[in-house]
């Protein structure tokens, strides 16, 4: 069994820097964390992600999934547009509804600044049609005018017979 003053000898051991040297902001010890080192290389990657992130346009489809069939085979259709972008250019939004190749125009309705509505034709054959949205504007980047533009995912619209 050991005695008191042997224990105290083997804890007083331990290497210490002197008093001049040690510093309060860093430890005395290397730093070998592999995990800190991954930090700081894929911080810079999330925090681009995230600033990417922050200008992404959002839209969303207003329209009815089913329609009732008219006499002159064209269906309105409505859009929501969103943008976190501070340095979108309202007044130079351009919206489209594309059914196949064809991109017909959209207007804005007149209360709302964010809705777009726009008419699709339907062929008195079809029962159904596919369409997205697609949306093109300008803004400014660091004081100079650039365009940008954002598309939806694609849409069915169903038309039933009276």
């Amino acid at each position: 069994m050991r005695t008191l003053p042997a224990l105290l000898r083997r804890v007083k051991r331990k290497k210490r820097l002197p008093p001049r040297l040690k510093s309060n902001f860093t430890s005395s010890r290397p730093s070998s964390n592999g995990a800190g080192v991954m930090l700081k290389k894929i911080l810079p990657i999330l925090m681009l992600s995230l600033l990417m992130a922050g200008c992404t346009a959002t839209i969303t489809n207003l329209t009815p999934l089913q329609q009732a069939r008219n006499d002159n085979n064209f269906y309105p259709v409505d859009a929501a547009f969103n943008s976190k972008q501070q340095s979108l250019l309202w007044d130079t939004i351009q919206p489209y509804v594309v059914v196949g190749t064809n991109f017909y125009p959209m207007q804005s309705t007149p209360i709302l600044t964010n809705r777009w509505e726009g008419l699709i034709p339907v062929p008195s054959d079809q029962n159904l049609v596919h369409y997205y949205y697609k949306f093109d504007w300008r803004y400014y980047d660091f004081g100079i005018p650039k365009t940008d533009s954002a598309s939806s995912r694609e849409y069915t619209l169903h038309i039933l017979e009276k």
